[in-house]
């Protein structure tokens, strides 16, 4: 039987909950998820959206990317949820930290994937988490970064600066109709590090809602963690 990929459709994976140990004495609950049979290519290491304003683990782009890569392009998909941070998985300690004590958690994130041996690492931010991402995610031992709806609120020119002549890929997806920074501000605020991508999505709005824009993304993300598992397929036998 075949099925179409799409929606909340979770594919086969090797699923494991999982906590992390920040330095500064907290507990994270997340989960890692591994292709079935075989070692991820590389890993997303997330950082899901605000939680005060309803982010979390299970963010929808960040949970079908979990339900989808490890199957469709051997990706693993590491999520948590940040300080304080509450979802089906449970309630990690702390509270939040306004992006500043999270510094410790993207720490604990990128070690536990190293630890685990996980293949190339990439950050993949997601609203709040672009700002992590950018804040904190230069001095770790990530091999590229993926911004996603980056409302540069918490994240400084100076942050962005910071990543000027970085090696490392960096690829900002900006929704053309984005709530809080659209595709020509943005260009003006990347322009300190023109080394970051900065690629406007035509349609799309800050939350990526629709089937359109989720396939979208993954196949972006795929595009740069394991570029021959492109185009994605669409139905799963």
């Amino acid at each position: 039987m075949s099925i179409e990929v799409r929606g909340g459709v979770e594919l086969p994976a090797r699923r494991e909950d999982i906590t992390l140990h920040t330095d500064d004495g907290l507990s994270l609950v997340g989960e890692l998820a591994l292709p079935e049979a075989t070692a991820p290519v590389a890993t997303l290491v997330t950082l899901h959206p605000l939680p005060t304003a309803g982010g979390f683990m299970d963010s929808h782009l960040l949970r079908k990317a979990a339900a989808r890569l490890p199957a469709l392009a051997g990706i693993g998909v590491l999520r948590f949820n940040s300080r304080g941070t509450t979802s089906p998985r449970g309630t990690s300690g702390g509270a939040f930290g306004d992006g500043i004590g999270e510094q410790a958690d993207v720490r604990a994130a990128v070690a536990y994937a190293r630890q685990r041996r996980l293949g190339p690492l990439w950050l993949l931010g997601w609203s709040f988490g672009t700002e992590l991402a950018l804040k904190w995610g230069r001095d770790q031992p990530v091999d590229g970064v993926i911004l996603l709806s980056p409302p540069l609120h918490r994240a400084t020119q100076a942050d962005v600066a910071a990543w000027r002549d970085d090696p490392r890929p960096v690829l900002a997806l900006i929704p053309e109709f984005d709530d809080f920074l659209r595709p020509d501000q943005a260009r003006e605020r990347f322009a300190v590090a023109p080394n970051i991508e900065v690629e406007a999505v035509e349609g799309a709005k800050h939350l990526w809602v629709g089937e359109t824009y989720t396939r979208i993304v993954l196949s972006r993300i795929v595009g740069l963690l394991n570029p021959a598992a492109l185009p994605l397929p669409t139905v799963w036998d």
